[in-house]
């Protein structure tokens, strides 16, 4: 398991690396369509990229393969696609697309494979999949990198996330303390669940909440690894209890501090000069 979904990882990878050689094609000819569209693979902008290669330099008729809510970017579409691409980046763009509809049928080979060996465990990948960040394909690689048996392998979910390199270093000498960098741990899957903790770093639930408050004293880079901790501590828990996942809310630090933010809120109001009187709703 463990190799087949690192396989697929690498496949994923690849293809995002070809995704990447395409804008750079794109900005090569200055063609500008990443600018207005989100997804340069998307159904629109696939449309456009094969008419492109299929020698179309038009930018009206470009941007009419435009569907659904990108019909109302049309005028820009048409600003955007205003470029020059030679025969050679033709080729080169050709080439790409036939790349990444390969890449794609192998992802999607290797996805069918590992969901038939992971159909036993379909309850524990469940479990998983249910934590926000977490996508089925982060929920399998947990399970192939770590596997269901967790608490016979590690003690605490302190000793798992310390095996897979989501803990500070600890580097002292002569009383000095030194670099505190993360160890390197398992690759894979700090990598993934690093990234699940980007996606939901605007998400209005607890462990989006708690990427805010860390990232606003410590930087993204640190809260991405202290909300991939938390993932990993929640998943640890989920399986070796067999329990569902509960969301605390975005609003739980705020309620574990509510003295706390009471208090410093009537000492700033009183420094300004104001009375302050606190009652509960019941008694207003």
């Amino acid at each position: 398991m463990r190799e087949l979904v690192r396989y697929r990882r690498s496949l994923i990878q690849e293809r995002a690396r070809e995704h990447n050689r395409i804008q750079k094609v794109l900005e090569g000819a200055n063609i500008k369509l990443a600018s207005v569209v989100s997804d340069i693979m998307g159904l629109s902008s696939r449309d456009m990229l094969e008419a492109m290669v299929n020698g179309e330099t038009d930018p009206e008729t470009l941007a009419g393969f435009a569907r659904r809510t990108m019909k109302k970017k049309k005028e820009e579409l048409e600003l955007a696609l205003r470029g020059n691409m030679s025969s050679h980046q033709r080729m080169m763009l050709k080439t790409m697309l036939t790349h990444i509809d390969f890449l794609s049928e192998q992802i999607a080979e290797l996805d069918v494979e590992v969901a038939k060996r992971l159909a036993p465990f379909q309850q524990d990948l469940d479990r998983l999949d249910s934590i926000p960040g977490i996508a089925r394909r982060t929920a399998e690689q947990i399970l192939a990198e770590v596997g269901t048996d967790m608490a016979s392998r590690f003690p605490s979910a302190a000793h798992l996330c310390s095996w897979v390199g989501l803990v500070p270093g600890q580097n002292e000498s002569a009383g000095k303390r030194k670099s505190s960098k993360t160890r390197k741990g398992n690759k894979y899957l700090r990598s993934a669940l690093t990234e699940a903790a980007q996606s939901i770093r605007g998400s209005n639930n607890y462990l989006g909440a708690q990427y805010r408050r860390i990232a606003a004293r410590k930087g993204r880079r640190r809260a991405a690894v202290a909300v991939a901790h938390s993932i990993m501590t929640i998943n640890y828990y989920l399986l070796t209890r067999q329990e569902e996942y509960r969301e605390l809310g975005s609003d739980y630090f705020e309620k574990r501090h509510q003295d706390a933010i009471v208090r410093q809120t009537v000492r700033k109001l009183e420094n300004l000069g104001f009375t302050v009187t606190l009652a509960t709703s019941e008694a207003s």
